[in-house]
């Protein structure tokens, strides 16, 4: 019983989560882009800075190995986006040259297909923070049912800011809405993995989670400052500058606040 509920608690706060963001990022906000990515540049900031970094330094972890995470989850974030880069300019230097060889038949064709920062590293840190997630709601079912169902809601609630995040990240790059939906719905449906591993191993785990953390914190921090927000650093009128700053601020406030309700404060 507790298992299944395991299953469905941590589904409901996955995948929900993302579906509800995807609402408010592709529905009823869709026409204010601009305002989005300065959101979640500060959802994302907030959430590394102010939620999972304090609570991975909370524990009995060393400081030293915490920070060394950080930097080299940093690192390689970078080199992942790195790859990526080079893997589709690769592509796209063979679709030039097939253009070329077929360029009698007088039609053009424009390619865009390189990618924007930061999408492979929001998918690998989100995967890693929804794992996360799962095994905290996996200890909370096994400690107490009531629990784990307040667990559930409070991830469901607090990961919709940062799918709105992952969501933006993949919009502006080279997918679509409907396969930015898809990698974020299986980023979040790790949730579940995270709750089915952690019923049975969440002793041995506990652990760990500081270092699942700071990892998923190096993601966050790398495509705010890589992707985000220099895509908002562009010469604007003062009152553009002034909305943007409110948006920025009210993606940490939201995050601040959400997480103030996880935490019963």
């Amino acid at each position: 019983m507790i298992l299944i509920a395991i299953v469905l608690g941590t589904l409901t706060a996955g995948i929900g989560s993302v579906w509800v963001a995807a609402l408010l990022s592709f529905g009823v906000l869709a026409r204010y882009t601009q305002h989005m990515l300065s959101l979640a540049a500060g959802a994302l900031l907030a959430t590394a800075f102010m939620h999972l970094l304090p609570e991975a330094f909370e524990s009995q972890a060393s400081a030293h190995d915490l920070f060394m995470t950080l930097l080299v989850g940093l690192i390689f974030f970078f080199l992942l986006d790195k790859a990526e880069l080079w893997h589709h300019g690769h592509e796209h230097h063979h679709e030039l040259l097939s253009d070329h060889a077929n360029d009698h038949s007088g039609h053009a064709h424009a390619h865009n297909h390189a990618p924007k920062a930061g999408s492979w590293a929001v998918l690998t840190g989100d995967s890693v923070h929804c794992f996360g997630d799962g095994v905290m709601i996996a200890s909370a079912f096994m400690a107490d049912m009531r629990l784990g169902v307040i667990a559930s809601l409070a991830v469901l609630a607090h990961e919709v800011p940062h799918h709105m995040g992952d969501l933006m990240v993949l919009r502006t790059g080279a997918s679509n809405k409907r396969v930015a939906l898809v990698k974020v719905s299986l980023a979040g449906a790790v949730t579940a993995l995270g709750g089915l591993v952690g019923y049975w191993l969440v002793d041995r785990l506990q652990d760990y989670l500081p270092y699942f953390l700071v990892v998923a914190s190096s993601s966050f921090v790398y495509v705010a400052l890589a992707d985000l927000i220099p895509q908002l650093q562009k010469r604007l009128s003062a009152r553009e500058t002034a909305a943007q700053i409110a948006w920025l601020l009210a993606g940490i406030l939201l995050v601040t606040w959400v997480s103030g309700l996880a935490h019963g404060r």
